[in-house]
């Protein structure tokens, strides 16, 4: 019975995000989720990486093993808070999985995603590689005029080379 689910466990065979081609510089497949919106683009051949091997360990280091997860929870991807007369725009949850990421990239009120969010290294000599260690350096969130905030784009980039995007409004992601 487990052999039948495994492949969906893994995130393979499942027809979403396919597997990066070389071949092609541009790859897409858009979700059919309405929101928030999410666009999958091969993004390898435009960032001269070249992607790494795709193999389950365990350990939730690659874009293989986290892909089904932050598919399933996009809508934790950012969250807005007002706290001490700011905006903070937090990405908790994709630093806990950024192991199988390249980079996250946001913008917010309608700007593209181009600024680059300064994650930790993946923490390979560690039993959870994803642990966060250093929050000194590497805040989870970024801090903006209390109630600037009206939207979010968050762009990921999988450690395949695979990209996908996701907005959000304001209420959709706001938290006390």
């Amino acid at each position: 019975m487990i052999d039948l689910f495994l492949p969906f466990i893994l995130g393979v065979s499942i027809g979403i995000n396919p597997p990066v081609d070389s071949s092609d510089s541009m790859e897409t497949a858009v979700s059919s989720d309405a929101s928030p919106s999410v666009e999958a683009v091969s993004d390898a051949n435009a960032t001269g990486r070249t992607p790494e091997p795709q193999v389950a360990t365990g350990k939730f280091t690659t874009a293989l093993e986290i892909r089904p997860i932050l598919g399933m929870t996009k809508t934790s991807w950012a969250a807005v808070r007002l706290y001490d007369g700011q905006d903070l725009v937090y990405f908790t949850h994709l630093m806990a999985w950024r192991c199988g990421l390249w980079e996250i990239r946001y913008g917010v009120n309608g700007d593209p995603a181009d600024t680059i969010m300064p994650m930790e290294p993946c923490n390979e000599e560690f039993a959870q590689p994803n642990v966060m260690n250093d929050i000194e350096n590497f805040l989870p969130y970024v801090s903006f005029p209390g109630e600037s905030i009206t939207s979010v784009q968050v762009e990921i980039t999988y450690d395949d080379g695979m990209t996908e995007v996701a907005q959000f409004e304001r209420g959709e992601i706001l938290i006390p």
